[in-house]
């Protein structure tokens, strides 16, 4: 069966331990962003059929290699997660935005 596709660093382990053989190589730079971001796409739709925690927990792991592969550092992350819920809001009250409309004057 052919995959191509990025996969954690133990499923060769998993997948020999089931009496199979895994064909794998080890991506560029360049491959692996592309990778990246399209398990991330993968993880949220997966979320999207099926929410349970499991699902966020693979879409966290993704963030955070993307994190590495980026430069990004996780706790600046964090805060610019904090400052963007403190100037904007965060998601707890529900609200939806139907329309907006222009003041008469």
């Amino acid at each position: 069966m052919k995959y191509d596709k990025l996969i954690r660093d133990k499923i060769p382990e998993i997948i020999k331990n089931k009496g199979l053989i895994p064909v794998t190589h080890i991506a560029s730079d360049e491959e692996y962003s592309e990778k990246l971001k399209a398990k991330l796409q993968e993880e949220v739709d997966e979320f999207l059929e099926d929410s349970i925690q499991e699902e966020l927990a693979d879409i966290l792991e993704v963030i955070y290699a993307l994190c590495d592969l980026y430069n990004i550092d996780k706790d600046r992350l964090e805060n610019l997660r904090k400052e963007k819920a403190e100037k904007r809001g965060r998601f707890k009250n529900k609200i939806i935005l139907d329309e907006t409309k222009t003041v008469i004057k």
